[in-house]
């Protein structure tokens, strides 16, 4: 030793085995021995450098030999022969003796009190230096006083509470499972004398493990079990399977998936299979709450009690993969469930099908699971894992269809080898009238009422369903549709020959202001700059409180082509018919004081109405000021749906709406209506309706383009959007009768409908759609976390096939709107899919507040936009 010590970093010195399991019984590490063999080995050592490790673990020495124990198995061999551990003063060991099958059994071992002895030994010599052997073996209580907590030795009382330790004893043969024993507490008493050494040790009670007792072993004997179901697709393909080979099944349901397949669950129960509960969510309960778990159960069992009239007894818990459970965390829910009257089921064979290895892996493992071709099992006396009678497979969760593939020729090949096929009643061996219990007269009162509840949530989630999925498709029509008809009116379009500009028509433009100083100017000065056409301006002040009338008055004073009307304020409607009293010209234009016009965008206007049947031409706004996200996200909005859709309405005739940003009248339709109607907040879009059901025509043109200002923060654009949607409701209840009557056929048929139906319909049940998509995400990425990525994959490119398509039609219809514009910044393209982040959310929010403010019947006010001035053209 002392010839390694200037080698070395540590010296271990193992200070056990005094009697080891090949030779004699006797103390692993008598008191004496250790002591001496310490101090012999560790003389002349340095003391930094010796380690001492101490034993902890039993021998059990019989018939000539001996084998090693851990001490929690120690204990459990003397629980289960009736001996107690005792204290042996001479060696400071502890041991028992015990008969079995007519051999003497002795065992010894190193527990906490030898340990507790040895360490105060080498305290006291100076050796601080301290190892374990073996780890896993020891004595739960050693860590009461040894450790990082323990610098010093503690008193020896500290080991009289054993804890209960994590292991499991499981007794018996078979996949019914029973907890026969929670885990006990030992307690021991230490004596000391006057130094603090341990003289005697006296065990009260004896540490206790969980104890699970297993039955249902039976040679020849089959259960095909199936779990996660039902499911529409392959779980009727299941029950067609048994019902042709005449097998029956036991059916371990999940109670969400049960929600929206009563008749699933009647026919499971009418052709003789056995069912059983895998939960309502198929959570991991381990470490779940009470609470948690007695509503999973007790969810699904109300559930199958409305449904079938049948109670549930048999339970399996979810990730409870076999009948080996080896951890509180496995055993805890199957205890909960037992303690509420289930029988927990686990099972031997697993081929695991939820991993889709391929259809003959799945027959091959399950066969050989089945009748071990290896002999490793011997019929007369088999280990408890030798019990393979309950076969796992599954029946949702995912695609199945390689599970459908396999069972028949499962049957098929254990048949032929003489299994029989029973349910898991018969293993269990009780009648199926005790696991599938019919209800009392008194329980089936109680089970109607849950009959209405679940049967109601059961067509919420179908309702549902179809909602999202009519939504997702009318939407992907609608782009479609939309950009189809954009393509063809811009190919008609692009053969058609445009009236040509009169530079002598005589446009009037009114520009009603309220509290536009900033603007005021610059907006007059850009209809002045127009050309190829004759304008006068007239700009009336609608009670402004700025120096709106002051900016106007010294501005252009001495302009003739521009008149100023000052009024008190009466909105907008009020201020546009008093110009119209004023107005020279055969065509008129509304012109937002945000908003400038491009040079030859009222010529462009204004030469449609060469045409007598032209009442209103729209045209192309486009946002103005795109300085921050969200006004570029409006930008994008006005081409990719609001443009794209005006130009597929005009093939049509169609168009519910001439934007105040930019549209152009004839002064005769609006007068024949009775002018700008001032009972809805979207006078543009009333008009235009009203002048169409009074035989006008209104048509588009692209080309006539102005840049608007758009809202540059959030309460402001939902400001905006909210007078917008809620106007939108006005007119669609004042101009309904069109639907009605089929006139205007356009209006009637495409305009008003699609309005309804995208405007406000399918704006009011998005957040359903987007929360399903996001319930989706959350729900797939917990079941790729808790199944892993094999069960799941399908199901995630399902999901994604469909978030593909959805999006690849929208970029496609997005692209086409690009595409039929002119100079358009393609760079904002991109932002259409973040766009459905927050930006969409707005205006379901608005539209939403605007359904519930209609019916709730205030007036709303016009919620005019604060202006910034930083519109740019072009």
């Amino acid at each position: 030793m002392q010839a390694f010590a200037p080698v070395v970093d540590r010296i271990f010195l193992m200070a056990y085995d005094e009697h080891e399991v090949g030779g004699a019984a006797g103390p692993i590490a008598s008191q004496a021995w250790f002591e001496q063999s310490v101090a012999r080995a560790a003389h002349g050592l340095p003391r930094s450098k010796v380690v001492v490790a101490i034993g902890s673990y039993a021998y059990n020495w019989h018939d000539h030999t001996g084998e090693p124990l851990a001490i929690d198995e120690a204990w459990e061999t003397a629980r289960e022969s009736s001996a107690m551990p005792v204290f042996d003063r001479a060696s400071g060991n502890t041991g028992f003796a015990y008969q079995e099958n007519g051999s003497r059994h002795e065992v010894w071992m190193l527990d906490a009190a030898s340990a507790y002895n040895q360490l105060r030994f080498l305290a006291r010599s100076g050796l601080d230096g301290v190892a374990v052997w073996r780890l896993g073996s020891e004595d739960p209580g050693l860590w009461s006083i040894f450790g990082r907590s323990h610098r010093t030795l503690p008193p020896a009382s500290v080991i009289e509470k054993i804890p209960a330790g994590t292991d499991v004893d499981i007794d018996g043969s078979g996949e019914i499972l029973k907890i026969a024993g929670v885990p006990v507490q030992g307690v021991r008493r230490v004596q000391t004398n006057k130094d603090g050494a341990i003289t005697n040790v006296v065990f009260e009670t004896l540490p206790s493990p969980y104890i699970v007792a297993r039955t249902g072993y039976k040679p020849g004997l089959v259960a095909l079990t199936f779990d996660d179901g039902p499911d529409p697709t392959w779980t009727p393909k299941v029950l067609d399977i048994l019902k042709e080979k005449k097998v029956p099944g036991t059916f371990f349901i999940v109670g969400e998936n049960a929600l929206t397949q009563r008749p699933l669950l009647e026919r499971m129960v009418r052709e003789g299979h056995e069912i059983g509960s895998h939960t309502y969510t198929h959570p991991n309960l381990a470490g779940a709450s009470l609470a948690e778990t007695t509503f999973q159960l007790n969810t699904t069992q109300r559930l199958f009690q409305a449904f079938t009239g049948h109670s549930l007894r048999l339970f399996r818990a979810p990730y409870f993969g076999d009948a080996e459970p080896t951890t509180a965390d496995e055993i805890d829910p199957a205890l909960q469930a037992q303690d509420r009257g289930y029988i927990s089921v686990g099972l031997h064979v697993d081929p695991g099908d939820w991993k889709r290895p391929g259809v003959q892996n799945i027959i091959d493992s399950t066969v050989a699971q089945v009748t071990d071709p290896t002999a490793k099992c011997d019929p007369t006396n088999p280990e408890p894992q030798c019990s393979r009678n309950i076969v796992l497979l599954h029946d949702a969760g995912g695609d199945r269809s390689q599970t459908v593939e396999a069972l028949p020729q499962i049957i098929d090949q254990l048949r032929a080898r003489g299994y029989t096929f029973v349910p898991v009643s018969t293993l269990a061996g009780i009648p199926r009238d005790v696991v599938m219990p019919k209800l009392s007269a008194s329980d089936q009162a109680a089970a109607a009422t849950d009959l209405f509840i679940f049967s109601a949530l059961g067509a919420i989630v179908i309702g549902l369903g179809w909602i999202f999925f009519l939504a997702i498709t009318i939407g992907i029509a609608r782009a479609v549709i939309l950009s189809a008809l954009a393509l063809i009116q811009a190919r008609r379009e692009s053969r058609t020959i445009f009236p040509e500009i009169d530079p002598t028509r005589f446009v009037t433009v009114m520009i009603p202001a309220f509290n536009e100083e900033l603007v005021i100017e610059r907006a007059v000065r850009g209809v002045l700059a127009s050309t190829d056409v004759r304008v006068e301006v007239i700009v009336i002040d609608d009670g402004s409180s700025d120096e709106t009338s002051e900016v106007v008055a010294s501005a252009f004073a001495q302009d003739p082509r521009v008149k100023l009307l000052t009024l008190e304020n009466g909105g907008k409607a009020r201020a546009l018919n008093h110009a119209l009293a004023l107005a020279t010209g055969e065509i008129v234009i509304a012109l937002d004081a945000d908003t400038q016009f491009e040079p030859t965008t009222i010529a462009r206007l204004a030469r449609w109405f060469a045409d007598p049947k032209i009442g209103a031409v729209a045209g192309n706004a486009k946002v103005g000021n795109r300085v921050n996200l969200l006004t570029k996200f409006q930008a994008v909005e006005y081409i990719t749906a609001q443009n794209l859709e005006r130009r597929a309405l005009a093939r049509l005739d169609a168009m519910t709406v001439v934007p105040g940003a930019v549209g152009a009248w004839r002064l005769a339709a609006i007068q024949q209506v009775g002018g700008y109607p001032d009972d809805t907040l979207a006078e543009d879009q009333d008009l235009t309706i009203a002048i169409q059901r009074a035989g006008w025509k209104v048509t588009y043109d692209q080309y006539a383009i102005a840049w608007t200002e758009s809202p540059e923060t959030v309460k402001g654009l939902a400001k905006q959007r909210f007078r917008w949607a809620f106007g939108t409701l006005q007119c669609l209840w004042k101009h309904g009768i069109i639907i009605a009557t089929g006139k205007p056929r356009g209006l009637a048929r495409v305009g008003l409908p699609q309005a309804i139906l995208f405007q406000i319909v399918f704006a009011a049940i998005s957040p359903i759609i987007d929360l399903a998509l996001i319930v989706s995400f959350v729900t797939t990425y917990l079941a790729v976390q808790a199944h892993g990525w094999a069960q799941t994959q399908h199901d995630v490119e399902k999901m994604l096939i469909y978030w593909l398509v959805f999006t690849a039609i929208d970029l496609l219809a997005a692209t086409v709107a690009f595409a039929l514009e002119r100079r358009e910044n393609w760079r904002l393209l991109w932002l259409l899919i973040p766009q459905r982040i927050g930006y969409r959310q707005i205006m379901y929010y608005v539209v939403i507040k605007a359904i519930a403010q209609a019916l709730r019947g205030p007036r709303v006010g016009w919620g005019k936009l604060v202006r910034t001035g930083r519109v740019q053209a072009g």
